[in-house]
């Protein structure tokens, strides 16, 4: 199933209701006063967030969206009724822009609505026209019509810590093995197509597909998740032991994470060591100084030792709560 985290959508709000003319008819008169209702107001058109980060794929197929119209008014003043509101479902952490005015608002918890667009008042009936000097109205007005705009909707992750670092890092791995995710892995280049997601004691974890050197400038598949990062709380930076020159991966995604977003390279991070199962404790040693020398927690592990991921799923849990 293919990840969608864009979508343009054509939306409109309902049309209200025309008021009608209507009259009651007394016993040996042809009139005994207005009774047409008032038309119904057009549904509005809100966001509605919700835990699905795959809640944009419903939208692909089908991109001009409206909301109900009010009905029109009936005789014995009777009003019509109003237009059912129409909820756009997004995910949460959704950027919702109106490509018109350049507008923009964002979707930031589970279930928070947000009006976009506003349907149409109802019309009036004859019978709002009544008065002393005009017992018999003739007149009504039609109803509005409901608001309408094209949106571009676009998804920034909302997460507690992400998994970066470049292709074939382990990150997929390592998140299958700290929470029930289900991702996808392989020993082959961009196995990571789509961001994958996992629960670590209530906290949320996030593999962003990998990066590579000019991901920034729209190389690689990485570019295109980069900005899935700006909202999460902790980065937690992969790099594999198999590499040959550990500091240098870590360099060249520090950058790449600065050209896109200055704000990147201040986010709280730990490096992650992984695969330490191919490289002797020497050479992990050595590797681990150099990291810290730049100022990073580096953590140590290997997918395959049980003990090693429970004592990095120990650090990791104690680190975010701290964070709450």
């Amino acid at each position: 199933m293919a990840f969608v985290d864009e979508v343009v959508l054509k939306l409109k709000a309902g049309d209200g209701g025309d008021g009608v003319v209507r009259f009651r008819h007394g016993k040996g008169k042809e009139f005994s006063g207005p009774s047409g209702g008032n038309g119904g107001s057009g549904g509005d058109v809100y966001a509605r967030g919700v835990r699905d980060i795959n809640a944009l794929l419903r939208y692909r197929g089908d991109t001009n969206l409206k909301a109900e119209s009010g009905e029109g008014g009936k005789k014995n003043s009777m009003h019509g009724k109003n237009g059912e509101d129409f909820f756009v479902v997004v995910p949460i952490g959704s950027v919702i822009t109106n490509t018109k005015t350049k507008e923009e608002v964002e979707v930031l918890s589970e279930n928070e609505d947000v009006l976009l667009l506003k349907g149409g008042h109802g019309g009036l009936g004859n019978e709002y026209f009544k008065s002393s000097k005009n017992t018999t109205p003739k007149e009504s007005t039609p109803g509005k019509p409901g608001e309408k705009a094209k949106f571009f909707i676009e998804l920034n992750l909302v997460v507690d810590a992400g998994l970066i670092g470049l292709p074939n890092a382990g990150k997929s791995t390592l998140l299958n093995a700290l929470t029930n995710a289900r991702a996808r892995v392989g020993s082959y280049q961009f196995t990571t197509l789509d961001p994958n997601l996992g629960d670590l004691f209530g906290f949320i974890l996030a593999d962003i597909p990998g990066l590579i050197e000019g991901a920034s400038d729209g190389r690689g598949l990485g570019h295109k998740f980069l900005r899935h990062i700006k909202r999460t709380k902790l980065l937690l930076h992969c790099i594999s032991l198999e590499s040959e020159d550990v500091l240098a991966d870590y360099r060249t995604i520090r950058e790449e994470l600065e050209k896109f977003d200055k704000l990147l390279v201040d986010k709280e991070e730990v490096v992650i060591l992984t695969k330490s199962d191919v490289s002797d404790s020497e050479s992990i040693s050595r590797i681990r100084t150099e990291i810290e020398q730049t100022g990073r927690t580096v953590w140590v592990v290997s997918a395959l030792s049980d003990e090693e991921i429970k004592v990095l799923s120990d650090n990791l849990a104690r680190l975010l709560g701290s964070k709450k």
